[in-house]
This record gives C-alpha cells, structure tokens and sequence, in this order.
C-alpha cells in the first residue's frame, strides 16, 4: 500500500503585508492614534489570540477593522506579552517558605523582538497604497518608526493565523 503525502504550504500561504510598529504606548493607546491619523477605526476583538507555550496561555491583545467598500482587513495586533510566574522555594525549615515571582517577556514573532505592535493587512483585490499608510503613520508624534516587512522574512508565520 503507497504513502501518501499533503503538502499544504502552499495552500495556507495567505497575502497580506505586514508593517512593523516602534511605539512605547499601550496596546488600546495605539490603536487609538492609528484611528484618530489614519482611515481605519480599529476596535478590540472580544477575543485575544492565545498561543499555548510549555502549558502556558499567553494572550496577545487583538485589535481589527474591516474596509468593507474595498474588501480590506486590518489587524493591529501586540508583538509583546509579559507574564508572572510563581514559584514556592523552600528555605529549609517547616514554615520557612518564600513565593519567588519572575516576569518574562514572550513575543508573537521571536525574530523580530524589538517591534511592539504589527499591522496585517489584507486584501482580496487590489492592496491598498502602502507607502501612504507608512508615511501616516510615522507622521504619528508617540510612534518613533515604521516599515514594511516581506513576509517571506517570517519564520513564525503560523502565529499572524488570526481567523
């Protein structure tokens, strides 16, 4: 009996463009400035995209807007996701035990840690002029850059799967 094998990647491969976002403002804060400077109205998904690490939930804030006119998705979305974990350490007596907390920093896409937020767009037709969104959007007094990044760049290409 033969093997068969599916190759998918292909398949899965979406278009889209992703623009990388340098601002030290808060998730809501940034979504905010992105509504008040540009065309979009960016709003929070109920729903926050959760990636599972070592049993570990880490949620990333998940923010969209819908161009219904020219069939066009945004998606602001946080590169960065802290955490708190809790350990008890003994101090070597009965009662003698101590909660030590660390704080760690996870990012959606590992190999680029220095961006805070990235913008997804996506387009079935014909994609919207990127150069004027970046020039927008670094016109943005709080942001300190933006810039495109070539998706074929991405290792991490399964954690920009939203839907």
């Amino acid at each position: 009996m033969g093997h068969y094998k599916l190759v998918l990647d292909e398949a899965c491969d979406e278009v889209y463009s992703l623009v990388a976002i340098h601002c030290s403002e808060a998730d809501y804060k940034m979504a905010y400035l992105l509504n008040q400077h540009t065309h979009m109205r960016l709003h929070r998904e109920r729903t926050d995209i959760d990636l599972s690490k070592n049993g570990l939930s880490i949620t990333f804030p998940w923010f969209t807007y819908e161009h219904a006119q020219h069939d066009i998705q945004y998606h602001l979305v946080a590169n960065k996701c802290k955490s708190v974990e809790a350990k008890m350490v003994s101090g070597g007596g009965l009662f003698s035990t101590s909660e030590e907390e660390n704080t760690r920093t996870h990012y959606l896409l590992p190999e680029y840690k220095n961006v805070d937020f990235f913008l997804k767009i996506q387009s079935e037709d014909t994609p919207p002029s990127l150069r004027k969104l970046l020039l927008e959007i670094n016109e943005i007094r709080h942001v300190i850059s933006a810039y495109s990044i070539a998706s074929e760049a991405i290792k991490s290409k399964n954690n920009l799967i939203f839907n």
